[in-house]
């Protein structure tokens, strides 16, 4: 048993060393490199102007700003559904910030850490309102669109087992092949998390043609992800995502942070700014880390109303990505 405990140590040991300069290799390219999704409204989409913006890529931004001091600081690298994972544990990437799901599976099977939840999801459903279905119960039979190398059909697979229901798989590899797919009438219907179906529904040629159906079949999770085995790398991650939606608990926003740097005598928010405790410096970064992130951004509230918000065209509204303390499951362990 000692035996094999010191292997295991020795193992570990060569494992973290592989990769415990994340960030010192993103200072030394003066960049960090960011993996996103093709082309999703609201998560992750190049304008025509050549920027990119949504949802994720303010995360990178916000990532670039805490560690570089500069938001713009940032390679976004496509990457389908079936590159990603290979792309991260290449080293490719630095963080994966792209609408993926956190399971047991990827963390045990891959060399893959998921730092936090970024977005409260679930798998649904989009169907033509010409089929008259009004429940994933009247799928029996379909013929349903995947795209591969996602959890989508193992969720179906238990949903309909459960139910006694049969369905008809069509598997795309590329989203855009997919769309076209459903848009032409090749399957009855197209499952993946509920907001890339709103995201789809806009790009199909008449939208107010689709509903997205009610029923929500799984738990999805969504998050950053990072490669195992660097565990600096891993906490400066996560605790950016947490300091975001700290900022907006404490009413932190982008055109405020200099103002509570400032003036506030609240200990959670002076912490949390760097004025008070060794919280930066513990991360291996400086205090104003989070000031960075949350100017560059906005809080977690702003990310989420500027890119998928009722007033966007997604207009997708809070729901359980609300705050814990207005109704939500959004929380975030305290800067102390």
């Amino acid at each position: 048993m000692k035996r094999l405990l010191a292997a295991a140590a020795l193992f570990l040991g060569l494992t973290s060393s592989l990769h415990a300069a994340t960030l010192d290799d993103i200072k030394a390219r003066g960049q960090l490199n960011c993996g996103v999704n093709p082309n999703l409204q609201g998560f992750a989409a190049k304008g025509e102007d050549g920027a990119w913006a949504g949802f994720d890529v303010d995360f990178c931004r916000a990532l670039a700003a805490a560690v570089l001091g500069d938001p713009g600081k940032v390679a976004y690298v496509p990457l389908n559904a079936q590159q990603r994972f290979d792309a991260l544990a290449a080293g490719q990437i630095d963080v994966l910030s792209r609408n993926t799901t956190w399971t047991m599976e990827r963390e045990t099977k891959s060399p893959l850490r998921f730092p936090g939840i970024s977005y409260h999801d679930g798998q649904g459903f989009i169907v033509k309102k010409l089929l008259g279905v009004t429940s994933a119960l009247n799928l029996s039979g379909a013929a349903i669109c995947f795209q591969t190398g996602t959890t989508n059909e193992l969720n179906v697979e238990d949903f309909f087992r459960e139910k006694e229901m049969v369905f008809q798989p069509i598997r795309f590899d590329k989203l855009d092949d997919l769309i076209k797919a459903f848009d032409e009438g090749k399957c009855d219907t197209f499952t993946t998390d509920v907001s890339v179906l709103y995201a789809v529904r806009l790009r199909l040629a008449n939208p107010d043609d689709a509903i997205v159906l009610q029923d929500v079949i799984s738990k999805e999770p969504l998050g950053p992800v990072v490669r195992q085995g660097d565990e600096r790398w891993f906490n400066i991650v996560r605790w950016t995502l947490f300091a975001l939606i700290n900022a907006e608990e404490m009413g932190v926003t982008a055109a405020s942070v200099d103002q509570f740097k400032a003036d506030s005598k609240r200990a959670d928010i002076r912490r949390l700014l760097g004025l008070e405790g060794s919280f930066g410096a513990d991360l291996g970064l400086d205090a104003d880390w989070a000031v960075r992130a949350i100017k560059a951004t906005g809080n977690y509230g702003e990310i989420f109303e500027r890119n998928l918000g009722e007033q966007t065209p997604l207009q997708i509204s809070r729901g359980i990505n609300a705050l814990w303390n207005a109704g939500g499951l959004l929380y975030a362990p305290p800067v102390r």
